[in-house]
């Protein structure tokens, strides 16, 4: 539903796929990564040699999609045999802290199957309603406030608002999935959970990892400056969250 300027009206969009991968070396699972399907193998030879797994290119053995006809989501499974030193040294990785690996640009990597992904929660109870302009408001009134961003230019941030448009938190961070997590963290730490009556507000994209980090919070809105990707929306439908995206020059669009 495209919002703006005092009408709204249903469209259809398109939204970027988002998917899990999973990576499983010589049989046994690895790390699971959020990526846009498409060029797998390439994701995945490149991913390992990236965290020293496989150590050189000649070790690389066998890399396919996974085989099994009876193997759930297979089409999102890359099979890898190492060979040469780094399968010597399989067994240490898979023993080691390195087989949980994540990143300021992913909060998933490292789960260690696709099943693990899923949101262990109920559905949030239906929230009140908030107003066209003060969804309209939120992207000005976060910018007051991104003063990291303001010197440097590269942080995102995320900020926790009340109905009325009011900003009750904010951190930054060069992750948007850290940025989430400051804020959510400082909830924990107050024995602040669940935030039913707060609206979770993200200066870039929403991805499947913000709204399972805003529904593990009770935090049943969320808006960003830009898109939701099509597992977010999913997701977001599922676990009752108001998901809305591309606030900008007092328009939006509401998702779920």
């Amino acid at each position: 539903m495209r919002v703006g300027h005092g009408r709204s009206d249903q469209a259809s969009d398109d939204v970027a796929v988002e998917a899990p991968l999973e990576i499983r070396l010589n049989g046994s699972s690895f790390a699971v990564v959020m990526r846009s399907p498409g060029h797998d193998l390439e994701l995945s030879a490149g991913f390992l040699f990236a965290e020293r797994v496989l150590r050189r290119p000649d070790d690389l053995g066998t890399i396919r999609h996974c085989t099994d006809p009876d193997a759930a989501h297979r089409e999102n499974v890359v099979d890898v045999t190492l060979t040469g030193a780094s399968a010597l040294a399989l067994d240490a990785v898979l023993r080691g802290s390195r087989r949980v690996i994540a990143s300021s640009s992913c909060g998933v990597c490292g789960r260690q199957s696709i099943d693990a992904l899923a949101a262990d929660c109920e559905p949030l109870p239906a929230s009140e309603a908030v107003g066209d302009e003060v969804i309209a408001a939120l992207p000005a009134r976060l910018r007051e406030r991104q003063t990291a961003f303001d010197q440097t230019g590269g942080l995102h941030a995320a900020g926790l608002f009340a109905r009325d448009g009011q900003l009750r938190d904010v951190a930054e961070d060069i992750g948007r999935h850290n940025a989430v997590d400051k804020v959510i963290g400082r909830l924990v730490l107050r024995d602040a959970l669940p935030a039913r009556d707060l609206a979770l507000f993200v200066s870039g994209r929403t991805s499947f990892e913000i709204v399972e980090k805003a529904s593990l919070a009770g935090i049943s809105w969320i808006a960003s400056v830009s898109a939701p990707s099509s597992r977010a929306i999913e997701l977001a439908g599922t676990a009752g969250i108001r998901l809305i995206g591309f606030v900008r020059d007092g328009r939006f669009n509401v998702y779920t």
